[in-house]
Protein backbone atom coordinates (compact mmCIF):
# COMPACT_ATOMS: atom_id res chain seq x y z
CA UNK A 1 0.00 0.00 0.00
CA UNK A 2 1.39 3.47 -0.80
CA UNK A 3 1.56 6.56 1.39
CA UNK A 4 -1.86 7.80 0.25
CA UNK A 5 -3.25 4.51 1.58
CA UNK A 6 -1.28 5.16 4.75
CA UNK A 7 0.80 2.00 4.51
CA UNK A 8 4.17 3.79 4.56
CA UNK A 9 5.46 7.22 5.56
CA UNK A 10 5.52 9.90 2.87
CA UNK A 11 8.65 11.65 1.75
CA UNK A 12 12.22 10.39 1.29
CA UNK A 13 15.14 9.72 3.50
CA UNK A 14 16.69 7.65 0.72
CA UNK A 15 17.25 8.58 -2.88
CA UNK A 16 15.04 5.83 -4.27
CA UNK A 17 11.97 7.33 -2.55
CA UNK A 18 12.71 10.86 -3.68
CA UNK A 19 10.16 11.17 -6.46
CA UNK A 20 7.34 9.85 -4.30
CA UNK A 21 8.27 12.29 -1.54
CA UNK A 22 8.31 15.27 -3.89
CA UNK A 23 4.93 14.32 -5.34
CA UNK A 24 3.33 14.01 -1.94
CA UNK A 25 4.83 17.21 -0.62
CA UNK A 26 3.48 19.02 -3.66
CA UNK A 27 -0.15 17.90 -3.74
CA UNK A 28 -0.99 16.19 -0.45
CA UNK A 29 -4.15 17.64 1.08
CA UNK A 30 -4.62 15.19 3.96
CA UNK A 31 -3.81 17.19 7.15
CA UNK A 32 -2.22 14.15 8.82
CA UNK A 33 0.11 13.65 5.87
CA UNK A 34 0.99 17.32 5.70
CA UNK A 35 1.79 17.40 9.42
CA UNK A 36 3.98 14.34 9.14
CA UNK A 37 5.84 15.79 6.16
CA UNK A 38 6.41 19.03 8.06
CA UNK A 39 8.20 17.16 10.86
CA UNK A 40 9.64 14.21 8.97
CA UNK A 41 13.28 15.35 8.89
CA UNK A 42 13.16 16.23 12.58
CA UNK A 43 11.73 12.81 13.44
CA UNK A 44 14.38 11.03 11.41
CA UNK A 45 17.11 13.07 13.12
CA UNK A 46 15.73 12.20 16.58
CA UNK A 47 15.57 8.50 15.71
CA UNK A 48 19.04 8.46 14.16
CA UNK A 49 20.65 10.16 17.14
CA UNK A 50 18.95 7.76 19.55
CA UNK A 51 19.80 4.68 17.48
CA UNK A 52 23.01 5.45 15.58
CA UNK A 53 21.59 3.58 12.60
CA UNK A 54 19.85 5.12 9.60
CA UNK A 55 18.25 1.81 8.65
CA UNK A 56 16.73 1.42 12.11
CA UNK A 57 15.72 5.09 12.12
CA UNK A 58 13.78 4.54 8.89
CA UNK A 59 12.06 1.52 10.41
CA UNK A 60 10.89 3.46 13.48
CA UNK A 61 9.84 6.31 11.21
CA UNK A 62 7.59 3.83 9.43
CA UNK A 63 6.17 2.63 12.75
CA UNK A 64 5.62 6.23 13.86
CA UNK A 65 3.73 6.99 10.65
CA UNK A 66 1.45 4.02 11.18
CA UNK A 67 0.64 5.13 14.74
CA UNK A 68 0.25 8.77 13.67
CA UNK A 69 -2.42 8.09 11.04
CA UNK A 70 -4.41 5.98 13.52
CA UNK A 71 -4.47 8.81 16.06
CA UNK A 72 -7.51 11.03 16.57
CA UNK A 73 -6.11 14.20 15.04
CA UNK A 74 -8.74 16.35 16.73
CA UNK A 75 -7.31 15.37 20.11
CA UNK A 76 -3.71 16.28 19.23
CA UNK A 77 -2.94 19.75 20.57
CA UNK A 78 0.78 19.85 19.70
CA UNK A 79 1.62 17.80 16.61
CA UNK A 80 5.39 18.13 16.97
CA UNK A 81 5.37 17.01 20.61
CA UNK A 82 3.00 14.15 19.85
CA UNK A 83 5.14 12.88 16.95
CA UNK A 84 8.39 13.22 18.90
CA UNK A 85 6.80 11.26 21.73
CA UNK A 86 5.80 8.43 19.39
CA UNK A 87 9.15 8.16 17.65
CA UNK A 88 11.08 8.30 20.92
CA UNK A 89 9.09 5.37 22.31
CA UNK A 90 9.60 3.40 19.10
CA UNK A 91 13.31 4.23 19.03
CA UNK A 92 13.74 3.23 22.68
CA UNK A 93 12.11 -0.14 22.04
CA UNK A 94 14.33 -0.69 19.01
CA UNK A 95 17.47 0.44 20.84
CA UNK A 96 16.93 -2.04 23.66
CA UNK A 97 16.76 -4.82 21.07
CA UNK A 98 19.73 -3.81 18.94
CA UNK A 99 21.91 -3.20 22.00
CA UNK A 100 21.87 -6.94 22.56
CA UNK A 101 22.76 -7.62 18.93
CA UNK A 102 25.67 -5.18 19.05
CA UNK A 103 27.22 -7.14 21.90
CA UNK A 104 27.81 -9.97 19.41
CA UNK A 105 29.03 -7.65 16.61
CA UNK A 106 32.27 -8.70 14.90
CA UNK A 107 34.98 -6.18 15.78
CA UNK A 108 34.38 -2.54 16.62
CA UNK A 109 30.94 -1.04 16.02
CA UNK A 110 30.58 2.42 14.48
CA UNK A 111 27.43 4.43 13.75
CA UNK A 112 26.02 4.21 10.25
CA UNK A 113 27.53 7.18 8.35
CA UNK A 114 25.30 9.71 6.62
CA UNK A 115 26.32 11.90 3.72
CA UNK A 116 25.11 15.33 4.78
CA UNK A 117 24.76 18.64 2.97
CA UNK A 118 27.53 21.24 3.54
CA UNK A 119 25.11 23.48 5.46
CA UNK A 120 24.94 20.84 8.22
CA UNK A 121 28.65 21.43 8.85
CA UNK A 122 27.96 25.15 9.25
CA UNK A 123 25.35 24.46 11.96
CA UNK A 124 27.77 23.82 14.83
CA UNK A 125 25.14 22.42 17.21
CA UNK A 126 23.69 20.01 14.65
CA UNK A 127 27.10 18.95 13.32
CA UNK A 128 28.37 18.11 16.80
CA UNK A 129 25.22 16.20 17.72
CA UNK A 130 25.60 13.80 14.77
CA UNK A 131 29.40 13.62 14.75
CA UNK A 132 30.97 10.18 14.95
CA UNK A 133 32.84 11.20 18.10
CA UNK A 134 29.70 12.17 20.02
CA UNK A 135 27.62 9.30 18.63
CA UNK A 136 30.22 6.88 19.99
CA UNK A 137 30.00 8.53 23.41
CA UNK A 138 26.22 8.14 23.30
CA UNK A 139 26.74 4.40 22.76
CA UNK A 140 28.10 4.20 26.32
CA UNK A 141 24.80 5.41 27.80
CA UNK A 142 21.87 3.22 28.68
CA UNK A 143 18.95 3.40 26.21
CA UNK A 144 16.89 5.66 28.50
CA UNK A 145 19.86 7.90 29.29
CA UNK A 146 20.60 8.25 25.60
CA UNK A 147 17.04 9.17 24.69
CA UNK A 148 16.80 11.69 27.53
CA UNK A 149 20.16 13.25 26.65
CA UNK A 150 19.29 13.56 22.96
CA UNK A 151 15.86 15.06 23.59
CA UNK A 152 17.05 17.50 26.26
CA UNK A 153 20.55 18.50 25.23
CA UNK A 154 20.21 18.30 21.46
CA UNK A 155 16.57 19.16 20.79
CA UNK A 156 15.91 21.29 23.92
CA UNK A 157 12.66 19.48 24.70
CA UNK A 158 11.07 20.15 28.09
CA UNK A 159 11.27 17.67 30.96
CA UNK A 160 7.55 17.01 31.03
CA UNK A 161 7.46 16.15 27.32
CA UNK A 162 10.49 13.89 27.73
CA UNK A 163 8.87 12.21 30.72
CA UNK A 164 5.80 11.38 28.62
CA UNK A 165 8.02 10.00 25.86
CA UNK A 166 10.21 7.73 28.02
CA UNK A 167 7.64 6.74 30.64
CA UNK A 168 9.31 8.41 33.62
CA UNK A 169 8.36 11.23 35.97
CA UNK A 170 9.73 14.73 35.27
CA UNK A 171 11.78 14.49 38.48
CA UNK A 172 13.34 11.22 37.35
CA UNK A 173 14.03 12.67 33.89
CA UNK A 174 15.89 15.61 35.45
CA UNK A 175 18.10 13.18 37.37
CA UNK A 176 18.71 11.04 34.29
CA UNK A 177 19.51 14.12 32.19
CA UNK A 178 22.01 15.37 34.79
CA UNK A 179 23.72 11.99 35.00
CA UNK A 180 23.87 11.57 31.22
CA UNK A 181 25.16 15.14 30.69
CA UNK A 182 27.95 14.60 33.22
CA UNK A 183 28.91 11.31 31.56
CA UNK A 184 28.96 12.81 28.05
CA UNK A 185 30.78 16.01 29.06
CA UNK A 186 33.59 13.95 30.54
CA UNK A 187 34.14 12.15 27.24
CA UNK A 188 33.25 14.43 24.34
CA UNK A 189 35.80 16.66 22.56
CA UNK A 190 36.40 19.90 24.44
CA UNK A 191 36.70 22.10 21.37
CA UNK A 192 34.65 22.15 18.17
CA UNK A 193 36.78 23.19 15.19
CA UNK A 194 35.52 25.31 12.31
CA UNK A 195 34.51 23.60 9.10
CA UNK A 196 37.39 25.37 7.30
CA UNK A 197 39.96 24.02 9.76
CA UNK A 198 38.47 20.55 9.48
CA UNK A 199 38.63 20.62 5.68
CA UNK A 200 42.27 21.78 5.74
CA UNK A 201 43.29 18.96 8.08
CA UNK A 202 41.34 16.44 6.00
CA UNK A 203 43.13 17.55 2.81
CA UNK A 204 46.52 17.12 4.47
CA UNK A 205 45.49 13.67 5.65
CA UNK A 206 44.17 12.78 2.20
CA UNK A 207 47.45 13.70 0.50
CA UNK A 208 49.42 11.74 3.09
CA UNK A 209 47.25 8.63 2.69
CA UNK A 210 47.35 8.68 -1.09
CA UNK A 211 51.13 9.19 -1.13
CA UNK A 212 51.70 6.55 1.55
CA UNK A 213 54.21 8.90 3.23
CA UNK A 214 54.59 7.90 6.91
CA UNK A 215 56.18 11.23 7.88
CA UNK A 216 53.36 13.22 6.29
CA UNK A 217 50.88 11.07 8.21
CA UNK A 218 52.71 11.67 11.49
CA UNK A 219 52.52 15.41 10.92
CA UNK A 220 48.73 15.40 10.66
CA UNK A 221 47.96 12.77 13.33
CA UNK A 222 47.80 13.68 17.01
CA UNK A 223 50.23 11.62 19.15
CA UNK A 224 47.38 9.72 20.86
CA UNK A 225 45.12 9.44 17.80
CA UNK A 226 42.66 6.53 17.89
CA UNK A 227 41.64 4.61 14.77
CA UNK A 228 38.40 2.65 14.95
CA UNK A 229 37.50 0.55 11.93
CA UNK A 230 34.24 -1.28 11.31
CA UNK A 231 34.10 -4.12 8.82
CA UNK A 232 31.21 -5.93 10.48
CA UNK A 233 32.78 -9.27 9.60
CA UNK A 234 32.28 -8.53 5.88
CA UNK A 235 35.44 -6.52 5.17
CA UNK A 236 38.92 -6.53 6.62
CA UNK A 237 39.19 -4.19 9.61
CA UNK A 238 41.10 -4.01 12.88
CA UNK A 239 39.07 -5.85 15.50
CA UNK A 240 40.10 -3.40 18.22
CA UNK A 241 40.87 0.33 18.25
CA UNK A 242 44.42 1.22 17.22
CA UNK A 243 46.03 3.93 19.36
CA UNK A 244 49.08 6.09 18.69
CA UNK A 245 50.26 8.09 15.68
CA UNK A 246 53.09 5.73 14.75
CA UNK A 247 50.91 2.62 14.76
CA UNK A 248 48.12 4.33 12.81
CA UNK A 249 50.61 5.82 10.31
CA UNK A 250 52.15 2.39 9.70
CA UNK A 251 48.73 0.89 9.05
CA UNK A 252 47.81 3.53 6.48
CA UNK A 253 51.25 3.69 4.87
CA UNK A 254 51.35 -0.05 4.32
CA UNK A 255 47.70 -1.01 4.26
CA UNK A 256 46.36 1.09 1.41
CA UNK A 257 48.81 -0.49 -1.00
CA UNK A 258 47.19 -3.88 -0.36
CA UNK A 259 43.94 -2.93 -2.10
CA UNK A 260 43.43 -5.11 -5.16
CA UNK A 261 42.35 -2.45 -7.62
CA UNK A 262 42.45 1.30 -8.13
CA UNK A 263 42.21 3.06 -4.79
CA UNK A 264 41.00 6.69 -4.62
CA UNK A 265 39.63 9.06 -1.99
CA UNK A 266 37.06 11.83 -2.32
CA UNK A 267 36.36 14.61 0.24
CA UNK A 268 32.81 14.68 1.57
CA UNK A 269 30.73 15.90 4.50
CA UNK A 270 29.66 12.91 6.58
CA UNK A 271 27.66 13.35 9.78
CA UNK A 272 28.27 17.08 9.48
CA UNK A 273 32.06 16.71 9.56
CA UNK A 274 34.89 16.38 7.00
CA UNK A 275 35.35 12.84 5.76
CA UNK A 276 36.71 10.80 2.89
CA UNK A 277 34.75 8.48 0.64
CA UNK A 278 37.09 5.62 -0.18
CA UNK A 279 36.56 4.11 -3.61
CA UNK A 280 37.92 0.91 -5.08
CA UNK A 281 37.68 0.71 -8.86
CA UNK A 282 35.14 3.53 -8.72
CA UNK A 283 32.83 1.82 -6.20
CA UNK A 284 32.45 3.03 -2.61
CA UNK A 285 34.45 0.73 -0.36
CA UNK A 286 34.27 2.72 2.85
CA UNK A 287 34.01 6.04 4.66
CA UNK A 288 36.67 7.67 6.81
CA UNK A 289 35.39 10.35 9.19
CA UNK A 290 37.72 12.37 11.42
CA UNK A 291 37.70 14.43 14.59
CA UNK A 292 40.18 17.27 14.94
CA UNK A 293 41.74 19.11 17.88
CA UNK A 294 44.47 21.77 17.50
CA UNK A 295 44.83 21.14 13.74
CA UNK A 296 45.57 17.44 14.20
CA UNK A 297 43.43 14.34 13.86
CA UNK A 298 42.54 12.82 17.21
CA UNK A 299 39.98 10.30 15.96
CA UNK A 300 39.64 8.28 12.76
CA UNK A 301 36.42 6.36 12.13
CA UNK A 302 36.68 3.98 9.18
CA UNK A 303 33.41 2.26 8.18
CA UNK A 304 33.81 -0.55 5.62
CA UNK A 305 30.80 -2.69 6.53
CA UNK A 306 28.82 -2.68 3.25
CA UNK A 307 25.54 -2.89 5.16
CA UNK A 308 26.27 0.59 6.56
CA UNK A 309 27.14 2.38 3.32
CA UNK A 310 23.71 2.86 1.73
CA UNK A 311 23.40 6.46 3.00
CA UNK A 312 26.62 7.86 1.55
CA UNK A 313 25.53 8.12 -2.08
CA UNK A 314 23.07 10.99 -1.58
CA UNK A 315 22.71 13.48 1.25
CA UNK A 316 20.27 12.90 4.09
CA UNK A 317 18.36 15.96 5.37
CA UNK A 318 18.76 16.51 9.10
CA UNK A 319 17.38 19.20 11.38
CA UNK A 320 17.06 20.09 15.06
CA UNK A 321 13.79 21.98 14.50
Amino acid sequence: MDARGRGRPPGPTTAKDGEMGRELSGDATDPATEAFLAHRNLLFTVAYEVLGSAADAEDVLQETWLQWVKADQDQVRDQRAFLVRIITRQALNRLRTIKRHREAYVGSWLPEPLLTAPDVAEDVELAESVSMALMLVLETLSPTERAVFVLREVFDIGYEEIAAAVGKTPVAVRQIAHRARRHVDARRPRRVVSSNEGRAVLESFRRAVESGDPQALLEVLAPQVVLISDGGGFKHAALRPVTGAERVARMFAGGMGKFEGTFTTEPAVVNGSPALLVRLDGEIDGVMAISVVDARITGLYYVRNPEKLSHVTSSTPLTLR
